[in-house]
């Protein structure tokens, strides 16, 4: 998964992390500096989904766009030639 945390700020006008930081505060989350440069700079270690639902709200923003499938890194059966959550969704579909 790629973190786009910095992308979708920007795209939001906040181009600083303290002004992130601010933002999410407002939301009632409050975050380290040090927590914050880690949510800045890269992709967090982890991340609680209580903190991610108030990181998609105070951006107005779905979780899809913080976090983007990066196919290329998600292993792909050989025999089918599809990843593992393909083919999950489709079972799910056919209820195989």
């Amino acid at each position: 998964m790629k973190w786009n945390l910095r992308l979708v700020a920007a795209h939001r006008g906040i181009w600083k992390a303290g002004e992130l930081q601010n933002r999410l505060a407002e939301y009632g989350l409050t975050v380290s500096a040090g927590k914050m440069s880690g949510l800045w700079s890269g992709a967090p270690v982890s991340l609680k989904l209580s903190d991610l639902d108030i990181i998609c709200a105070a951006l107005d923003c779905e979780i899809g766009e913080l976090l983007v499938p990066e196919t290329a890194s998600v292993p792909v059966n050989e025999l089918t030639g599809r990843t593992a959550a393909a083919t999950c969704r489709d079972d799910q579909r056919t209820g195989t």
